[in-house]
């Protein structure tokens, strides 16, 4: 009996950038295994890109390229659709939309497109009956997306805690590395290409939210909803409050926290202290990590590299694999009709533990005066940090208080910022249980 061909799933990519020509090459170079796994081969056809004449170090010879990206999802020799441009809106939101309205399954690395219109370009999925998968767009190697969505299917997750951002964490690294301040290593990152010229989306935390963001809509089985995120950058961690924070035998970390709670879910970005035993303190450098707490599985903790080629092309041609294979799964893992309406819970209602560091002048009366406005909000202390003294002079003094209420903190910390004897703004990072 006379075996018939494969049919080729045919691909076309729009960007051929550090991670696009990452999906030729890894297409070209792993063809067999690939094809073995998928059922069926797996070639990129079509491409769009800015710069034709740019040498991407690989052969690109017999492809079609189009000047414009849109034109892909009306190419008749492309059956899916690779968005690898970038940007929530734009010509990927345009390729997006087109693509699905043309019955093309799509695959992006994008997670600023998801996280601000991934409900109505999930419904456009599920109406025109296409997968939309963007394994790529969180974390680029570690399957965090496929571990929520199928590996944990049957789990309630009750909370998600991860280092989303690799320039953050490399920042941060080496800042308690080398004890060097904040300005200092990101001008060092930007020299070695892990920071951008432009690096606000990073340190300012907007990347890690868009990732927790979409970690959020797969955990809770909710629509994405960005503006519910509560986001601070790494900007103002000092190199004074790592030592200090490795005093307390703490490490400080960017963390995504996602957590439903009786009252909704809570969803934050910002500088944690993260107990040193904890798996989240041991992940170093540019490496992102994401711990998923579900009801039957216990803690899934999952950890690689966040970004470059290697690992966000492999994310992209995982869910390529998935499409060859026909393997469709629901964009939030539920259908559109079956997700819960959005209850978000404000940062104010958060209750935990905090790190407070002020820069004060060394003086009778400041302790007591700080300790006064604490008692005021109702806030107690668990420990305290002064080394040595110097009258009249700045001093840190650091404080540590048992779980308290965050509107409590924040009121407390406007009246201390107003006192005479405090220098410059507190600094203020919550604490992750122990």
């Amino acid at each position: 009996m006379t075996q018939l061909p494969v049919t080729p799933l045919k691909v076309g990519i729009a960007g051929l950038g550090t991670v696009g020509a990452g999906v030729v090459r890894l297409l070209q170079e792993n063809a067999a295994l690939i094809t073995a796994r998928a059922g069926r081969p797996i070639t990129v056809t079509a491409v769009s890109a800015r710069n034709r004449s740019r040498d991407r170090g690989l052969p690109l010879s017999g492809l079609t390229w189009h000047e414009a990206p849109l034109s892909l999802a009306d190419d008749p020799d492309v059956d899916v659709v690779v968005e690898l441009i970038g940007g929530s809106d734009g010509p990927a939101r345009l390729l997006v939309a087109r693509a699905i309205a043309t019955g093309h399954p799509v695959v992006t690395a994008n997670k600023a497109l998801l996280a601000i219109h991934g409900t109505e370009l999930a419904a456009a999925a599920e109406a025109a009956g296409v997968p939309l998968a963007y394994e790529a767009a969180v974390a680029g190697g570690i399957p965090v997306i496929k571990v929520l969505r199928e590996g944990l299917a049957a789990n309630r997750i009750s909370r998600v805690a991860g280092i989303l951002n690799g320039t953050c964490n490399y920042i941060l690294t080496t800042m308690r590395e080398e004890g060097r301040d904040f300005a200092e290593v990101l001008a060092d990152a930007q020299a070695l290409g892990y920071a951008e010229a432009d690096p606000a989306f990073d340190v300012d935390g907007v990347d890690a939210a868009h990732k927790l963001t979409i970690l959020a809509a797969l955990a809770f089985g909710q629509n994405v909803d960005f503006g519910a995120v509560h986001i601070e950058g790494i900007r103002r961690v000092s190199a004074l409050d790592i030592a200090f924070a490795e005093e307390l035998g703490y490490r400080i970390k960017l963390l995504g926290i996602a957590q439903q709670t009786p009252a909704g879910v809570s969803m934050r970005v910002h500088p944690a202290m993260v107990p040193v035993k904890k798996l989240l303190a041991a992940v170093d450098g540019v490496f992102n990590a994401v711990l998923l707490e579900g009801d039957f599985s216990g803690p899934v903790f999952t950890q690689g590299r966040g970004a470059g080629a290697g690992p966000t092309a492999s994310a992209v041609v995982a869910d390529l694999i998935d499409i060859a294979r026909g393997n469709h799964v629901p964009v939030w893992g539920a259908a559109q009709a079956a997700l819960a309406p959005g209850r978000h819970v404000p940062i104010a209602a958060l209750t935990g533990a905090y790190y407070l560091r002020l820069m004060v002048v060394d003086q009778p009366g400041v302790l007591a005066d700080v300790t006064a406005i604490l008692r005021d909000h109702g806030i107690s202390l668990e420990s305290m940090l002064q080394h040595g003294r110097k009258p009249g002079e700045a001093v840190p003094i650091v404080l540590v208080t048992h779980d308290t209420i965050e509107a409590a903190i924040s009121a407390a910390i406007g009246r201390i910022a107003t006192l005479d004897c405090v220098l410059e703004p507190p600094a203020l990072i919550r604490i992750e249980p122990k």
